[in-house]
Formats: structure tokens, sequence, C-alpha cells
């Protein structure tokens, strides 16, 4: 395989990393911000093990985008009411599944691409708190 193979493994495998990280430590900014900066971290350190400085650009750059991106999703479902651990689960278990998605060819850089793009999607359709049983009452 070439160098773009490894550089999309990489970037794929940041994003990973950087949904995982989001995931277990969002809830204030400064977590957040810790968040994506150890994912930016974490992704040139895995571009650095498999590969030259090509790849730990792809890898920094995957893990920003995959903090960012699961970041607001995560923000948004404990503001409305979520509980921290089951949402440290779910996303957990959507890392793994990228991860293992990662090594498929060129789809690290559909995930670095689609992860924050879902997430900007997901912003300006949020509600401000999950109706529930509320709605049913109202009958």
């Amino acid at each position: 395989m070439g160098s773009w193979y490894w550089i999309g493994v990489s970037a794929g495998l940041g994003v990973a990393l950087g949904v995982l990280l989001a995931g277990f430590l969002a809830g204030t900014r400064a977590a957040i911000t810790a968040a994506i900066v150890l994912a930016a971290a974490g992704g040139v350190g895995i571009g650095l093990v498999l590969g030259q400085w090509d790849e730990a650009v792809g890898g920094g750059a995957g893990g920003a985008l995959g903090a960012i991106g699961s970041a607001q999703l995560v923000a948004g479902t404990l503001r409305r009411g979520g509980a921290r651990f089951g949402v440290a689960l779910f996303i957990g278990l959507a890392a793994v599944l990228l991860a293992a998605i990662a090594w498929i060819p060129a789809a690290g850089y559909l995930e670095a691409t689609l992860v924050p793009a879902f997430a900007a999607r997901l912003r300006g359709r949020a509600a401000e708190r999950y109706a529930g049983l509320r709605t049913l009452a109202r009958d």
C-alpha cells in the first residue's frame, strides 16, 4: 500500500481516539479543550508509530477533528439529562467501531470529514431538553 493508505489509517485512528477522549472527558469546556489537545497529541503519536511525519500530521488532524465533532454530541447529551457513564460507554463503543473502520482504504479520510460534519448538523437541530412523557400529559 502507498503512503496515502497509511495517512488515512492514521487519520481514522486519530478520529477514534478523539471520539474516545471526548466521550470520557466531556462535561466542561476545560475538559473538552483537554480532550482536543490530548487527541491531537495522541494522533501524532499514532502517526509516528505507523509511519513518518505525513502520517503524524494526518493522525493529529484526525484526533482534533474527532474530539471536536464528538464533543458536540456528548455535551448535548449530558445537557439534556444523559447519564455520564452510559454516554461514555456508548461513545467508547462508537470509537472502537471507528478504529476498526479506519483500516478500510480511504475510510479514515471519510471519518475525519464526516464526524465534524455530523456534529455541525446536530448543532442547528438540537432541542433544549428531551420532552419525554410531558408531551403526553398535554392531552
